[in-house]
């Protein structure tokens, strides 16, 4: 029995550091992806395997890294209003959203998410697509870790290189230059309401022959960048009180 119980004792002490050690590795590497931009991600590697599998040989993954300053201020704006209009103040969850999806969900067949920018980043970067609840878990914290170590523009950034705009098409630059033939930075108020009407499902809208549901959802988009305040709002992003960085 003694000898029974010290095997228990090493085992959960074994698992214990396991656990921490995974806990710090990974706030190690959301902490440098502050400063290190990343040329892959979690949910591009998880497309390509699947197409691998699949005998897909003509997936193919369109992506390149630019910089903030690189992208048209109008595109940030854009995903911010169409996306998650509270993603200046809050702290990486939109309770208010939430609780909405929740009690419609309810009722509806159809899930309705309420993941904000920050969210969908961690998703992104980290995990896999799926809906159970120990992945729910990861997202949220991840979620929590990204929120404490980034400032909002880094956020914003690394969600603009890493979303998937079309059928392996991720980030702003590869998106600019596939649909409108012109870089990310020339993206026009228009272009930019489009790529954010799309986000939604990229699989199944598509920017370059926009149908009549994105189109008036390209309008709504241009309606709620105008009442944000335009590309002004992006310079006090981070001048929000809760703010620590």
């Amino acid at each position: 029995m003694a000898r029974s119980k010290s095997w228990l004792g090493r085992i959960a002490r074994f698992a214990l550091f396991v656990l921490v050690g995974c806990i710090v590795f990974s706030i190690l590497c959301v902490a440098a992806l502050r400063w290190i931009d990343p040329p892959y991600t979690a949910f591009m590697l998880e497309s390509q395997l699947t197409a691998w599998a699949a005998h897909d040989a003509s997936y193919v993954v369109h992506h390149q890294w630019v910089d903030l300053a690189q992208i048209s201020p109008n595109l940030p704006l854009a995903v911010v209003a169409s996306e998650d209009q509270k993603f200046p103040e809050h702290w990486g969850f939109d309770v208010e959203a939430i609780e909405k999806a929740y009690h419609l969900n309810q009722h509806s067949h159809k899930v309705r998410g309420a993941s904000t920018i920050s969210q969908q980043v961690a998703k992104n970067l980290f995990l896999w697509s799926g809906r159970s609840y120990f992945r729910k878990g990861l997202e949220a914290y991840f979620t929590l870790a990204i929120e404490a170590c980034w400032p909002k523009r880094r956020i914003l950034e690394i969600y603009l290189n890493s979303a998937e705009f079309g059928h392996g098409i991720y980030g702003a630059e590869a998106a600019a230059q596939q649909f409108f033939h012109r870089p990310a930075a020339k993206l026009t108020r228009s272009d930019a309401a489009t790529l954010a009407a799309v986000l939604p499902n990229p699989l199944r809208f598509h920017a370059a022959a926009p149908s009549p549901y994105i189109l008036q959802r390209r309008e709504w988009i241009l309606g709620q960048m105008q009442a944000l305040g335009g590309p002004e709002m992006l310079d006090e992003i981070d001048a929000y009180p809760n703010r620590r960085h």
